[in-house]
């Protein structure tokens, strides 16, 4: 059975709360999509040291800009390297087969049926503000649902789709296969147990 583990992440401030710097962003919420258990789960910041052992277990970790956004944000609660784990950034290899930079939402609507972000990042940060943090979790929850949509649909199709400026929908190829691993197997770590 996989333990691929599919995630996203909301934050209590912006960039511009923060004058662009990472390590001052701090984690609202973090949802995930476990294979293992085929469940959503979510976690507040204060929650945090119940995922690492999730995350160090885990065969993959999958995220959209998962690499430039939510990793190295989780990195500044995390005792080691989270971008040192097994992962795939859909983002990034949407951007090294398209050439640009597209929107999670903007893949799921040229690719997937009636499965779409139910709101915005900015949204969620100031329902977050107003204290409805089971609002913050649904959203996130949908987040990773659309990313595991995208997710499957390229690993079953080899290719998502989206909308070019005229409003053509064009293919374009993805490899989400695992990678193979050498014959020692994978290497688990574990950070956060009491030694």
């Amino acid at each position: 059975m996989s333990k691929e583990i599919v995630f996203d992440i909301e934050t209590q401030n912006t960039f511009a709360d923060v004058n662009n710097d990472f390590t001052k962003l701090r984690v609202s919420v973090i949802s995930l999509y476990r294979y293992e258990t085929d469940a959503y789960e979510s976690y507040t910041e204060d929650e945090l040291g119940k995922v690492w052992p999730l995350f160090e277990r885990a065969d993959r970790l999958i995220g959209f800009n998962s690499e430039h956004f939510d990793l190295p944000i989780l990195n500044n609660y995390y005792p080691g390297d989270l971008l040192k784990l097994p992962s795939l950034d859909i983002m990034k290899e949407v951007k090294a087969n398209v050439g640009i930079r597209l929107k999670l939402d903007s893949i799921a609507e040229a690719t997937l049926d009636n499965i779409k972000k139910s709101a915005d990042g900015l949204t969620a940060l100031r329902w977050w503000k107003e204290g409805r943090v089971d609002d913050v979790k649904k959203y996130c929850e949908q987040d990773v649902r659309v990313t595991k949509e995208i997710y499957e649909f390229g690993k079953t199709n080899s290719q998502l789709f989206y909308k070019n400026l005229v409003g053509e929908v064009l293919p374009f190829r993805v490899n989400f296969t695992m990678p193979k691993v050498g014959l020692g197997g994978s290497q688990k770590i574990n950070l956060t147990l009491p030694f």
